[in-house]
């Protein structure tokens, strides 16, 4: 799997606020947003399977994320 870019992350820490961001900390935020998105992955495929569905949709997406 390919990993995700890191200057788009950085780009949203500074949106966030942060003046100055450190590769460590980008790079936390990444496996950050690649292990939460993995569990709403999981979760959203249970809910499409719920529903006799093999198609992941993004209804699936939102009820996993809440």
């Amino acid at each position: 799997m390919r990993e995700f870019p890191l200057a788009p992350l950085e780009k949203i820490a500074r949106e966030a606020g942060a003046e100055r961001v450190s590769l460590s900390a980008v790079k936390a935020l990444r496996e950050a947003v690649v292990d939460l998105s993995e569990k709403i992955c999981v979760e959203a495929v249970a809910a499409a399977h719920h529903a006799g569905r093999v198609t992941v949709k993004s209804s699936d997406i939102k009820i996993a994320y809440r």
